[in-house]
């Protein structure tokens, strides 16, 4: 059966995930308002949550309409057949989103959504009653300049929620940016990566798991195996071919350092945890100290800002420290999201691109200072 799928990324992440839906062989589409919509099946649905790195969610799309009265937004999902996708049994929590619509109060439109699915499903079933004991069927709704989408949530939890993070650590950054983050850098599998400020170790430990091709969701649970053996079988296929993808012989040369013991210990538990405790190198060293032999490396990092450090002349001595670093690695590439706005200015030198993009609900630049191209090695003349 094919069905019109949903895939939800944060703002300024929408290219890395266009990228990675070309990846997986789903081209010809749009990214708008952090929403890629596409054609598939539910073999789509299972390659788009094991393998996503950038992506938040993963949804079909049941229905779409416009409302500008709750009159309208309750006949509009009336009409909606639920009874073709939700069981009686079902578990069906309504959540949502509105932005730039005539119907703005979220409370009132989950009520009367979660309302207009409840009358449908028990007069179509028949019933008085909906238990909602069974499996979740998550459905969020989209609300934008009055275009109302219905969904339902494949994914159930987040996709930055991988499975290896189980601790927390101070100013979190998840999964999804820090893959996001890699994607928009020069960094490749085969370069040396360096994060000075790598915190719980989140951008080296989603790098590593990209040199050992091991996919995003290997190790969670997704809402929609519980839908049948139409969804949960493509799946267990697919994770069985990527299984015999990963490469755990990979040595990537990715290395973390942060100034507190706490941090290191809290990265180097999230990396055995995800399986590639082997496959990086955390210290905790102070990023004044920063040094490699690698004559073309690359620096991936969020450095501490906000709660993680007391504002003014400790964030301005900070950052030009940072700057006097990155000066002693001239041919390196350096990629750094902060909220600090004077970021440049102290650490000496400007962006060749600057991309707005969200820390949680901080907004951030990622600066992005690609260095030189490394040579290319002469080719061997065929003899």
């Amino acid at each position: 059966m094919n069905y019109t799928i949903c895939v939800t990324s944060a703002f300024g992440v929408e290219a890395a995930t266009k990228r990675e839906l070309e990846r997986l062989g789903i081209t010809g589409v749009r990214a708008e308002n952090g929403k890629i919509v596409f054609q598939g099946t539910a073999a789509t649905v299972a390659a788009c949550n094991l393998y996503l790195r950038t992506a938040n969610k993963v949804f079909v799309v049941l229905g779409t309409f416009s409302a500008t009265s709750f009159d309208e937004l309750f006949g509009g999902v009336y009409a909606i057949p639920f009874e073709d996708f939700i069981p009686v049994s079902a578990s069906i929590p309504v959540t949502g989103k509105t932005a730039r619509s005539d119907l703005f109060a979220y409370s009132a439109c989950q009520s009367i959504i979660k309302k207009a699915i409840c009358k449908r499903l028990m007069e179509k079933r028949r019933v008085l009653t909906l238990p909602e004991t069974g499996a979740r069927y998550g459905v969020e709704f989209f609300f934008y300049r009055n275009e109302c989408m219905i969904c339902l949530n494949t994914s159930g939890d987040g996709l930055h929620r991988r499975g290896y993070r189980t601790l927390v650590g101070e100013a979190p950054l998840k999964e999804t940016l820090a893959a996001a983050l890699l994607d928009f850098s020069v960094w490749n599998p085969q370069k040396t990566l360096v994060d000075p400020f790598c915190g719980s170790g989140t951008i080296a430990i989603e790098a590593a798991r990209i040199a050992c091709n091991i996919p995003a969701g290997m190790d969670r649970e997704f809402d929609f195996t519980a839908w049948g053996e139409e969804f949960s079988s493509p799946l267990l296929q697919e994770k069985e071919r990527a299984a015999a993808a990963i490469n755990y012989s990979a040595t990537p040369d990715i290395q973390g350092y942060d100034i507190e013991d706490s941090q290191i210990l809290l990265a180097r538990a999230h990396a055995k945890a995800a399986g590639v405790a082997d496959k990086i190198h955390f210290q905790r060293r102070d990023m004044r100290a920063l040094s490699s032999h690698a004559k073309y490396g690359v620096v991936v990092t969020n450095p501490p800002y906000g709660k993680r450090l007391a504002e003014g002349a400790e964030v301005i001595s900070l950052m030009r420290d940072y700057g006097k670093v990155a000066q002693t690695l001239p041919t390196w590439s350096f990629y750094t999201i902060t909220s600090f706005l004077d970021f440049e200015r102290c650490f000496g030198k400007k962006a060749e691109k600057k991309r707005k993009l969200f820390n949680g609900n901080l907004e951030c630049c990622y600066y992005q200072m690609p260095g030189p191209r490394p040579p290319q090695k002469p080719r061997e003349e065929n003899r």
